[in-house]
């Protein structure tokens, strides 16, 4: 009998586990502010690394702040491709 009983709740331990899970990995993170983010914030974001947030922070200080998605592409190494995946994860 005790057997049983683990192999009836293994299954149901793992559905709760699942979906306590569930609404933590489905929550969207914020829009990151490309205007007042740090380098270290700006390196999170998909398709930038640490190099090119450190060439965002260089290239909002030397220039002034961007004022949309596309701006980015004054950076070196940031093209049409990321600012699109970029476009709704970030704000300025």
């Amino acid at each position: 009998m005790p057997s049983t009983l683990k192999e009836c709740l293994a299954p149901l331990a793992l559905v709760l586990l699942l979906g306590l899970a569930a609404p933590a990995l489905a929550q969207e993170m914020a829009p990151v502010n490309v205007n007042t983010a740090d380098a270290a914030l700006l390196a999170e974001l998909p398709g930038i690394g640490e190099i090119k947030a450190a060439a965002i922070v260089e290239e909002r200080q030397a220039n002034g702040d961007f004022s949309s998605a596309e701006d980015l592409t004054r950076v070196d190494g940031i093209g049409e491709s990321t600012v699109d995946a970029l476009a709704d994860q970030v704000s300025f």
